[in-house]
């Protein structure tokens, strides 16, 4: 696989890539409360593992992928009364995730896939907006599959589905099968199951976890976290990033690469 980290690089070195097939992956999370458990950049872990699980599925299509530094300081209102979360505004993001597109074009790459795994409605919100403003005139393709509409999230755990999933058995098998040492797993299988809906309080109008019932910063089944859960939701989330990104270039995906990493 042909996976650069543009921090890694020189100004020579990103000249000289095949920059007609260079996809920029930019994975995109959050610095907010993740329960007791869980680091407050959760999300950031899981986005740049979803980050590269696509990219080993890309490389089968013989692309060059540059993965950005993940964002970690995004819309978090929801968690905002917690300490240690960052919250900024719609308006930064976007603005700040244009001008990152704007760097990228000059540099001659024309693709850009976002890789999401923080789901607050104004991070959402923000990166609709940057997407769209991204790509108008089509100067840039913008990838952006967003796993809570379809047909993405059909495709993701049941917890997900449910809506129950901060920082719970979803997230905290992720974290179990990239960063295990970063889990604070015995106060994890002492957590008592959550399984009020945050996507139902969120459609009801509620604006913030402990207003959705979780005082705790967390939503889901916890102790059921495993690593054999995480890593196979690691892959759905690569795959799906991987397919949408195939699916905007026109190509076809073959079968993905295996993972040697061990966690």
């Amino acid at each position: 696989m042909t996976l650069h980290r543009l921090s890694d690089l020189t100004w020579e070195e990103v000249g000289a890539l095949d920059l007609d097939r260079t996809v920029a992956i930019l994975p995109v999370g959050a610095t907010e409360a993740h329960g007791p458990h869980l680091p407050l950049d959760t999300d950031v872990t899981i986005a740049e593992a979803m980050a590269e699980a696509g990219a080993r599925r890309l490389s089968a299509l013989g692309l060059e992928l540059v993965l950005l530094d993940g964002l970690r300081y995004t819309p978090a209102a929801f968690a905002a009364s917690f300490p240690g979360t960052i919250d900024v505004g719609v308006a930064t993001l976007t603005a700040l995730l244009t001008d990152i597109a704007a760097g990228l074009q000059r540099a001659g790459i024309a693709t850009l896939a976002i890789a999401n795994a923080h789901f607050d409605p104004a991070n959402l919100e923000a990166l609709h907006a940057a997407a769209a403003a991204i790509g108008e005139g089509a100067s840039m393709r913008v990838v952006f599959p967003d796993v809570t509409r379809r047909p993405w999230g059909g495709r993701l755990t049941e917890e997900f589905r449910s809506g129950a999933c901060h920082a719970g058995q979803y997230e905290g098998s992720i974290l179990l099968a990239r960063d295990p040492g970063r889990v604070r797993e015995e106060t994890m299988r002492g957590l008592e199951d959550n399984p009020l809906s945050l996507s139902d309080a969120i459609r009801a109008g509620v604006r913030d976890f402990s207003e959705a019932g979780g005082d705790r910063a967390y939503f889901g089944h916890p102790s059921q976290a495993t690593a054999e859960e995480g890593r196979a939701t690691i892959e759905a989330l690569g795959s799906i990033l991987a397919e949408a990104v195939s699916e905007t270039l026109g190509e076809t995906l073959g079968e993905a690469p295996t993972e040697d990493r061990k966690s």
